[in-house]
């Protein structure tokens, strides 16, 4: 069953950290790769995504948790709330939440405010 409700409002969990802590001491890139393996075996479409600096910070409604959150941030976000809570277990000293999208705020949810180098 998907998260699709009213107007094609999806609801969007994430798992949020600095990028040092994602990318570099934490490197998620691993866990990702192996999960995307795993997806292709299964035949499961991929629910789960890599953002830097993502947009949906900038909401009015995530401002509490946008402040406390180390710059510049990453989140994984994902449609499914059991691989986020995976990811807090597995990460620990990650924000864990969810946003509903597209909306007035967030009309993106995948959008990152990092320049395209």
């Amino acid at each position: 069953m998907s998260g699709t409700g009213i107007l094609g409002m999806q609801t969007y969990y994430y798992a949020l950290a600095s990028q040092r802590f994602l990318l570099e001491e934490e490197p998620v890139d691993e866990v990702l790769r192996e999960r995307t393996r795993n997806y292709q075996d299964q035949g499961k479409e991929i629910d789960f995504w890599l953002v830097k600096q993502p947009a949906f910070l900038q909401a009015p409604e995530m401002a509490a948790i946008a402040t406390q959150c180390p710059k510049p941030a990453a989140a994984i976000i994902s449609t499914n709330p059991q691989f986020v809570t995976w990811l807090k277990l597995r990460l620990e000293y990650v924000a864990t939440g969810e946003f509903q999208a597209p909306s007035a705020t967030i009309p993106e949810p995948l959008a990152s405010l990092a320049s395209v180098s």
